[in-house]
């Protein structure tokens, strides 16, 4: 296997709203980069506005601090001996001509450069460059904002050396964390090709009169396997001005309505208002939405779409889209005419715009948040079926190429089973499924043999929370490692790791007053965070997302973690009126960590906002590593668990944790009186707040002393009991549940 050179530095030319998040994720990735923009002033302008942006592009306020900026007159020439060049200046062929011009005068070596373009083709950018700058010279287009959207699409030129291609390409994936696609250097590329064109039959449709804005954004959201920003959300968040210069780069017109958006200022999010309008007139903010007959804003109305009540409680994506698909009444007629036509055009074009069917359903997936990529969809609906459908509603016309080269092979089908990874190595735990190494599983997880030795636990539950099916796996699977695997890896590829306990079970034992059930569930869940902690084998736990509560514990417990870089973790349990209770405050007081600090982490239920910043409130300790590639976690820790194994692991021995006894207890104390008396907290608050420290002090100890592992268990299922027999806790619990909020009261 031949060694691809790694990049480890970057330039940015362009510090707008792109330039400058993109100049932000190469310092997620431990990229110094260098933002340029027509003077220094700019460049720090632009460098300034992403640091105040909300979602954060930035992991951590240190990160920030490896992108230094200037102008391009003054420090053109620093970018000379840069790994990666990446241009994202105005999107006008005119300008990066220009600019690409100085560039060319001023990079060596091996300097890559790229464009962030949207939809510009490269060779047209590249035209009477030099041959070494069209050697290394390909488009790299980040969808926004960079740091969140997975997609990143690499379209090289016929110019460009392959073993450059592939140096990006392994770069964006491994430490930048993208899903990447290799388009064909067309206008807009496969995403946007696909999304705007989709787009525009929404338009199309809409402008008829025929659906209200809101029974659109109903049809094209999660009903369908579509983000929760449905269509018109969508728009409005990315810029109607951007949809309309994305239009135009396809050589289609700009719909009418979004012209008189863009020619009122209403360009959406940026501008306060688009398709949607957050109103604070009446003093109480509501969301108004467009009437495009009128041009006005008026209130949200009622659906006239009978399909979405006969769905009931559908929860298959699929299933909910075929249903609605070929619904007889207005929801079908609505999804033929735009899905449907989007479905035909996708097939039209796919093999202009890229190298293979399955890169296009990745970019959908990737880039614009669908469940199902185009591909997936004529499959899973029945492509004579969808063609039968169409026809009967008049949509027809020459058979799609991709239709007809599937009809040449004799094949009823694009795939013969699910869109396969990027990558083998990407698709460990799904690829073990399916290969029946499925050892062990019940309703809330599964243990997978993950090959070279190696035995995974996999959550399964809804929002992977930890009932006694899940504690019974985990026990299970220590056992089973013990014996027959060198090591355990608790990981899974859901979004979120776990999101902590289940609740319901514990909101419904408290209620009818089952202390004894209470108490034995939470010293099975010890037990089995004890168990992972004490394994003969090394355990690696590998987090993602929402990583809260148990799940946190659970982590805590670990002999090493992996954890994603987009990692929620934390110890949030005071938030529904209760205290860790599965081992959380022990295994951090066993970090020896200022008690203070870790009593306001906790009590303030603070979650980190990227696993960087886990490690700032130490969630994470110095061992953990981070995958910047989700879908290269598990993969990432397995090959940590054998790197233990290979080291000579040998398990932990109970050990005695410092606490603090009486006077920390006291401290403690006067800073909840203080907030207390102050108003920042309530009366349950503050009651939670002093049962923390009175575990975090290790009780009532007359003086600072060590204690055992138990004992602070002990504590913690004492005070955690004690919080469930408390009305205000349970009115907490119960909030929470109905509504993923928290309530203070």
């Amino acid at each position: 296997m031949s060694v691809v050179a790694p990049i480890r530095s970057a330039a940015v030319l362009g510090a707008g709203v792109m330039g400058a998040q993109i100049a932000a994720h190469f310092a997620n990735a431990g990229i110094p980069t260098l933002l340029l923009d027509l003077t220094p002033d700019v460049a720090a302008a632009g460098l300034k506005r992403a640091k105040s942006l909300k979602p954060d592009p930035f992991f951590t306020k240190e990160a920030a601090a490896l992108v230094s900026t200037g102008g391009f007159d003054t420090d053109l020439p620093r970018i000379a001996g840069v790994d990666l060049i990446v241009e994202a200046i105005v999107e006008q062929i005119d300008p990066k001509r220009a600019l690409l011009e100085r560039v060319d005068g001023v990079r060596t070596g091996e300097t890559i450069v790229s464009s962030n373009t949207s939809g510009i083709p490269l060779a047209s950018l590249a035209a009477g460059r030099s041959d070494a700058f069209r050697r290394h010279w390909l488009g790299t287009h980040f969808f926004n904002p960079p740091r969140y959207l997975h997609l990143l699409e690499v379209i090289p030129t016929t110019d460009t050396d392959p073993a450059i291609v592939e140096r990006v390409r392994r770069f964006a994936d491994v430490h930048l964390g993208k899903g990447v696609v290799i388009a064909k250097d067309r206008r807009n590329f496969i995403a946007n090709h696909i999304g705007i064109y989709s787009a525009l039959q929404v338009m199309t449709v809409l402008e008829s009169g025929r659906y209200t804005v809101e029974e659109i954004d109903a049809l094209t959201g999660p009903l369908i396997g579509r983000p929760k920003s449905a269509t018109f959300r969508t728009l409005d968040l990315a810029g109607l001005d951007v949809l309309a210069d994305v239009t135009a780069n396809l050589s289609l017109p700009v719909p009418p309505i979004v012209r008189m958006l863009v020619a009122k200022g209403w360009l959406g999010e940026k501008s306060g208002q688009g398709f949607y309008k957050r109103d604070k007139s009446g003093g109480e903010s509501q969301i108004l939405v467009l009437d495009p007959a009128t041009f006005t804003y008026r209130q949200r109305q009622p659906l006239r779409l009978s399909a979405i009540d006969a769905l009931g409680t559908v929860d298959d994506p699929t299933a909910r889209l075929r249903a609605l698909f070929f619904d007889d009444g207005r929801a079908g007629i609505f999804l033929r005419e735009t899905l449907g036509r989007t479905l035909l055009h996708t097939a039209s074009v796919a093999d202009d715009i890229a190298y293979s069917l399955d890169d296009i359903d990745r970019a959908m997936r990737w880039g614009y948040g669908w469940e199902l990529g185009p591909f997936e969809i004529w499959d899973a609906l029945g492509i004579d079926r969808i063609l039968s459908a169409l026809h009967a509603s008049g949509i027809d016309g020459d058979e799609p190429a991709a239709l007809a080269s599937l009809r040449r092979s004799g094949r009823s089908r694009f795939r013969d089973g699910a869109l396969p990874a990027a990558s083998p190595e990407l698709v460990l735990l799904r690829s073990a499924k399916d290969a029946s190494k499925v050892v062990n599983r019940n309703a809330g997880a599964s243990l997978v043999d993950l090959g070279d030795g190696v035995l995974a636990v996999e959550f399964h539950s809804k929002m992977n929370t930890i009932g006694g099916d899940t504690i019974a796996m985990l026990h299970a699977g220590v056992q089973e490692a013990e014996r027959n695997f060198s090591a355990l890896v608790v990981g899974n590829d859901a979004v979120n790791f776990s999101a902590g306990a289940n609740l319901m079970l514990v909101l419904l034992e408290a209620q009818e007053g089952n202390w004894d059930e209470i108490d034995l569930m939470v010293r099975g869940f010890q037990k089995a965070t004890e168990a992972l902690r004490f394994a003969a084998v090394p355990v690696v736990v590998a987090p993602a997302g929402l990583t809260l509560g148990g799940g946190c514990e659970i982590m805590l417990h670990a002999d090493r973690v992996q954890a994603a870089a987009e990692s929620y973790i934390g110890l949030v349990e005071a938030s529904v009126g209760l205290v860790p209770a599965g081992g959380g405050v022990k295994a951090m007081l066993s970090r020896r960590l200022d008690v203070q600090r870790l009593f306001e982490t906790i009590g303030f239920a603070t979650a980190s906002t990227n696993a960087a910043d886990a490690r700032r409130l130490r969630y994470l300790d110095k061992t953990a590593a981070i995958s910047m590639n989700r879908e290269r976690l598990i993969g990432d820790a397995k090959a940590l668990a054998l790197d233990r194994v290979r080291e000579g692991y040998v398990r932990p021995q109970p050990e005695m944790i410092p606490v603090g006894g009486e006077g920390v207890l006291a401290a403690l104390k006067l800073g909840v009186h203080l907030a207390w008396r102050a108003g920042r907290i309530s009366d349950h608050d503050a009651l939670i707040g002093r049962t923390l420290a009175f575990v975090l002090a290790g009780g009532s100890l007359p003086e600072a002393t060590q204690v055992s592992e138990q004992y602070l268990l002990d504590l913690e299922r004492e005070a955690f009991l004690k919080l469930c027999g408390e009305p205000k806790t349970l009115e907490r619990i119960q909030y929470t549940l109905k509504t993923g909020r928290p309530l203070r009261n």
